[in-house]
């Protein structure tokens, strides 16, 4: 079997994050580039899979800068067999659909039987990359798992909803997306970062995969402002004078939230 794990560089989630004024995105060239935690999940769920199935074969697929190497390189310490990463200036801010077409074909190029991803980034935290790529590949989607079963032949799993757990089942081939119900990825051992040298890390273009990221037909979603969050101010007071019930009613009339 060969899974494709989708992860995501993204700014580690403990330091204090800024976005780009002048973009609108997430400020990568003096932040400190992590594999985002969600994926590392994802990544032990194929990994525990591997654990029982010898023959299994995961790769890691990322779209990435060109800074992203160094956090890619965690993926095949854990237990990665290979990755592939993306690197395209043209792909900077990519919207949900040109990231799943882009994530689509590189999962195709690299061929797959199982894909599977976390269910949000920690910094765009859309959510709908794993549904999207599994359209674009006409396969079964199982997403937002908080348990997950591999068989050679179908995934089956859990999806907690609001009133009930809700079991799922696809047959293979299928995207998968895991929550953060699932365990911690492994720590890497000595052996795994040394190993991690000497796997390959395969590097594409958009161009390489057949996609086109500004075609004359597509709809792109962009950014056309940013500002900073204004200062937070003192909310309104009122003391109690024998007329504080009065005062309460006429600030939420006059604030439209009665």
């Amino acid at each position: 079997m060969r899974i494709a794990v989708l992860v995501k560089v993204v700014p580690d989630t403990y330091v204090d994050r800024t976005l780009s004024l002048e973009t609108g995105l997430a400020d990568r060239a003096t932040a400190d580039l992590v594999l985002d935690e969600i994926d590392e999940r994802a990544l032990e769920v194929a990994l525990r899979h591997a654990d029982d199935h010898p023959d299994t074969e995961i790769v890691a697929v990322a779209m990435t800068p060109e800074a992203g190497v160094t956090s890619l390189r965690k993926a095949l310490a854990l237990g990665a067999t290979s990755a592939l990463r993306v690197v395209d200036e043209r792909l900077v801010g990519a919207d949900v659909v040109l990231t799943a077409e882009i994530l689509a074909a590189a999962v195709q190029h690299v061929g797959f039987d199982v894909v599977l991803a976390g269910d949000a980034s920690t910094d765009g935290s859309g959510g709908a990359v794993p549904a999207a790529v599994a359209e674009l590949l006409a396969v079964p989607a199982a997403t937002a798992l908080s348990e997950v079963h591999l068989s050679d032949t179908e995934v089956t799993g859990v999806r907690a909803s609001d009133g009930a757990a809700v079991r799922v089942g696809a047959p293979l081939p299928a995207v998968l997306s895991v929550t953060e119900a699932l365990p911690e990825a492994r720590l890497a051992g000595f052996k795994g970062i040394i190993a991690a040298k000497k796997k390959t890390i395969e590097t594409v273009s958009a161009a390489d995969l057949g996609v086109d990221p500004e075609p004359a037909d597509a709809a792109r979603s962009i950014m056309i402002a940013v500002s900073e969050r204004p200062p937070r101010t003192a909310g309104t007071k009122i003391v109690d004078s024998g007329d504080a019930a009065e005062r309460l009613a006429d600030f939420l009339v006059e604030n439209r939230l009665a």
